[in-house]
């Protein structure tokens, strides 16, 4: 079977006008380039659809059957086009991130409130979690997009770069530390350290950090979140080795210095399920993710 469109089109048209010669005119073509799409119709489902008279066209039986169903379809495709274009222009959508807890909890709300100022039709939705949670549920399909520290990931995950962000020493107001630009990690030695456990990406970094200084990463406490780190380096039980972003949730008397000798960083990323074009809404939302990203991790080059 292969009824078109422009055929349901022009049904409907005759039925709504009531004959051909007004229908004609509606759609701006010739009666007998009409009646022809009509009868192509009345073929292809194998039934006569339109009873035609002197006066007036009726539906058939059969007519009055298919109408109902053509009209639904002509209705399906105008909601279908509607919504398209307000997908095209951001009127409307809906958006799954994942990211990790301390994360999200610095760059979503920012982000999200832009997002709806510019655009009140787009709706976000969170996944907290760890960051191998974060990869497994883009690439299951279970969020739109990823943001987070990443390594190496398969072809299947398209990354794109974010922001720089560099590891840094967190420091109370009371630490020899406080009166410095920047600290080299050598200066570290024998420095009570709070720092994160083995399985966190910034505790393997803080390491090599150590490693390269070439002293020795002796904690003087190990936990799991980094405002619990936050908070014993604010009580003056030790110094911190973590990320930039950090800033945004240390307490007000936690200094933060740069490290040097080496500077170590690391790309903060989004990250898509790769071979799929990004909808207008996620590539909305990745813009105004970018400018919060950059304020919580400048680069040397912003």
């Amino acid at each position: 079977m292969a009824i078109t469109l422009r055929q349901i089109q022009a049904f409907l048209a005759v039925t709504e006008q009531g004959t051909f010669t007004k229908a004609a005119e509606r759609l701006n073509m010739a009666q007998p380039a009409l009646s022809q799409l009509v009868r192509d119709l009345e073929r292809e489902l194998g039934i006569r659809v339109l009873d035609r008279t002197t006066r007036r066209v009726e539906l058939t039986e059969g007519g009055r059957e298919f109408h109902g169903a053509a009209l639904k379809i002509v209705q399906d495709l105008d909601t279908a086009v509607l919504n398209a274009n307000g997908l095209a222009e951001r009127r409307r959508g809906r958006i799954v991130v994942a990211v990790p807890p301390l994360l999200a909890a610095v760059i979503m709300p920012p982000t999200i409130v832009a997002l709806q100022q510019k655009y009140p039709g787009l709706q976000v939705a969170i996944i907290d979690a760890r960051n191998d949670l974060v990869v497994e549920a883009v690439r299951f399909g279970k969020a739109d997009c990823g943001v987070g520290t990443f390594p190496a990931l398969d072809d299947t995950i398209e990354r794109t770069t974010l922001a720089r962000d560099s590891l840094m020493l967190f420091c109370c107001r009371g630490s020899r530390f406080a009166a410095c630009d920047s600290v080299a990690w050598r200066d570290l030695a024998d420095e009570p350290l709070v720092t994160l456990t083995r399985d966190s990406g910034i505790r393997l970094l803080a390491e090599v950090g150590y490693e390269t200084a070439e002293i020795t990463l002796k904690p003087a406490y190990e936990v799991t979140q980094i405002t619990t780190a936050l908070a014993l380096v604010e009580a003056g039980l030790g110094i911190a080795v973590l990320p930039t972003y950090a800033r945004a949730v240390a307490p007000k008397s936690v200094l933060v210095r740069p490290l040097a000798e080496p500077s170590i960083a690391r790309d903060i990323v989004m990250i898509r399920p790769g071979g799929r074009s990004a909808s207008p809404a996620l590539s909305a939302f990745e813009a105004l993710l970018r400018r919060f990203v950059r304020q919580l991790a400048p680069s040397e080059a912003d």
